[in-house]
């Protein structure tokens, strides 16, 4: 095997939040018309609680001592993950791609082990007034496989790339979808990131899609987590990390409109 160098290809990420409002339709015409190397890493988690609800396995969130918030993935959980992200929404995906001509590539992290991570130890919460210590299939990336993402894009592929990913010994583990883009970025040193969510960019007040964020230096990012809480909390301490791997710029957008990428100047622009 003949080989690649890794770091003549510099991808474009795209990472698509899983919300049940996000365009995916819109964001797979646009990537038709994005001339660069593009990975893609996909969220479902409105498919995920609306097939965990019908199973009767509801999606069960936990609240570490520290205010981070994770989706707790016992078994059911776990399988949940491989119906929806790694099956349905997926598949429908790649789908839309390959329709408009792009030769999309569905993987999970477990595929080619092409996400490697370090299962938790335990997510310590408080319940009861007491912290315990819950353990559960979830994770950290911690490698990529760049040989193999790096053959996908110079044989003209769009990876499309979803959890779960593979544990030290090969176990299907949960990961978030922002820790999955630091790590790639780290290794693969993106171009750009695009990260499409259910509103139109970063917000100063999360009640208030008026008060979005234009501009934000990476050295502000610090500031901004310590005032908000939940999931924005780890998102924002997720782009610290993001960029702490390499300088980047990073677009924060609406994924709901016609066109996500093509007006995604419009949101949030992180340097």
């Amino acid at each position: 095997m003949v080989a690649l160098n890794q770091s003549a290809v510099r991808p474009v990420i795209v990472k698509v939040g899983g919300g049940g409002d996000i365009n995916s339709a819109g964001i797979a015409r646009d990537l038709a018309n994005l001339n660069e190397s593009v990975i893609v890493v996909l969220g479902a988690n409105a498919e995920r609680d609306r097939l965990a609800q019908k199973l009767d396995m509801p999606t069960k969130t936990l609240q570490s001592v520290s205010g981070y918030e994770s989706v707790y993935s016992d078994d059911n959980a776990i399988d949940v993950i491989m119906m929806s992200y790694a099956g349905l929404v997926r598949m429908r995906f790649v789908e839309a791609c390959q329709k408009l001509g792009i030769n999309a590539i569905g993987l999970s992290g477990l595929d080619g082990r092409l996400i490697e991570g370090r299962r938790n130890r335990g997510i310590r919460i408080r319940e009861q007034g007491k912290t315990l210590l819950k353990r559960d299939f979830s994770g950290k990336p911690e490698q990529i496989n760049t040989q193999l993402l790096t053959q996908l894009l110079v044989d003209g592929f769009t990876p499309v790339i979803s959890i779960p990913i593979a544990d030290e010994n090969g176990v299907a583990i949960n990961a978030d979808n922002d820790n999955i883009v630091t790590v790639l970025h780290r290794q693969m040193q993106a171009k750009r990131i695009y990260q499409f969510i259910e509103a139109p960019g970063l917000l100063a007040d999360r009640d208030d899609p008026l008060s979005l964020i234009r501009k934000l230096d990476s050295s502000e990012l610090g500031a901004r987590e310590s005032e908000v809480s939940g999931r924005m909390k780890r998102k924002l301490l997720a782009l610290q990390k993001l960029f702490e791997q390499g300088p980047t710029e990073v677009i924060i957008a609406d994924g709901r409109v016609e066109s996500p990428i093509t007006t995604a100047e419009s949101g949030t622009i992180i340097s």
